[in-house]
């Protein structure tokens, strides 16, 4: 059977638009590699994939959870391996799309000797003021406190879980996974842009999102129990538009800063997949299109299957 097709890269980079024309030129099927697109409701701001794009070409984990369950590294994990298994059975090419790299790393190696979630621990972590958070981190684990995001609330806490459960530095367990995820020899891709051409398509997808009814649709959201959903409140966009509808800032305001916080996820994103993943990268022009960075990238394939 043929083996999946690995493609990541920042967000803005172009996968989607990209694993699209390599799909429909291989008789392929897109696999999302997202940690947000799996949440239904979750449309304008996790930029996934329109109606009529899934019509073009079946897209896998997309809206799989409500807001109101928990999903974790090991759900996807678990769908994916169906996934992939279905596509290949109907003599279909699975293409892991996406920008998550947990996700692709636990798909690459496993999910490594992390302990299952401690739901009293959890609770009294999570009551904690995050300086708190952050200074335990700091002191039990310096390499992970260097690390992660400190930003990210929900990832100090499981950090600090981990720590607590096992008695062991969070970036030892990590280091179990080796030191760059062993790809798939000749079928794992990355895409890059220049940083202004980057900067301008995040500035103009974020000016989308809001014309389409971001605002709109968090306010929905919002019904539905997206502020209990800790994970998909870190989701840039929806966390700065809830602010604003608190009336923390105004709508401009609001518009900038969801850029600039995207502007800075692309640069961890690119960081992270450089570092961690082993991936054949392409860089792609402003004004190449989607279809000719696909045909590229089937060349790459066609080459390396002739090797």
């Amino acid at each position: 059977m043929t083996a999946p097709i690995l493609l990541a890269g920042p967000t803005a980079s172009g996968k989607s638009t990209v694993a699209l024309a390599l799909a429909e030129a291989i008789g392929g099927e897109i696999i999302s590699v997202d940690s947000m697109q799996v949440y239904r409701g979750l449309d304008l701001g996790t930029a996934k994939p329109t109606a009529a794009e899934r019509q073009r070409v079946p897209h896998h984990l997309i809206d799989v959870t409500e807001l109101t369950d928990a999903f974790d590294s090991a759900k996807f994990l678990a769908l994916a391996h169906a996934a992939v298994n279905d596509i290949r059975q109907r003599a279909r090419v699975p293409i892991l799309c996406g920008g998550t790299g947990l996700y692709f790393n636990v798909w690459l190696n496993g999910l490594g000797d992390s302990p299952p979630p401690d739901p009293v621990l959890r609770a009294e972590l999570e009551a904690k003021p995050l300086p708190e958070l952050l200074d335990e981190l700091a002191r039990q684990d310096l390499v992970t406190f260097d690390e992660i995001d400190l930003n990210n609330r929900r990832r100090v806490v499981r950090a600090v879980e981990v720590i607590r459960i096992t008695g062991r530095p969070f970036s030892l367990q990590r280091a179990a996974w080796p030191e760059r995820a062993p790809a798939l020899a000749g079928r794992s891709f990355g895409l890059l842009r220049n940083r202004e051409d980057l900067h301008r398509r995040i500035n103009r997808r974020v000016d989308e999102m809001f014309a389409a009814g971001l605002i709109e649709e968090t306010r929905g959201l919002l019904t539905r129990g997206l502020e209990a959903n800790r994970t998909a409140m870190q989701a840039i966009g929806y966390r700065q538009v809830v602010e604003h509808l608190r009336g923390e800032r105004g709508r401009l305001e609001t518009i900038e800063l969801v850029k600039q916080r995207t502007r800075q996820f692309a640069k961890r994103q690119a960081t992270w997949f450089r570092g961690q993943l082993d991936l054949d990268w392409l860089e792609v022009a402003p004004a190449e299109a989607p279809e000719a960075t696909a045909q590229r990238l089937q060349q790459k394939l066609t080459a390396s299957a002739n090797r």
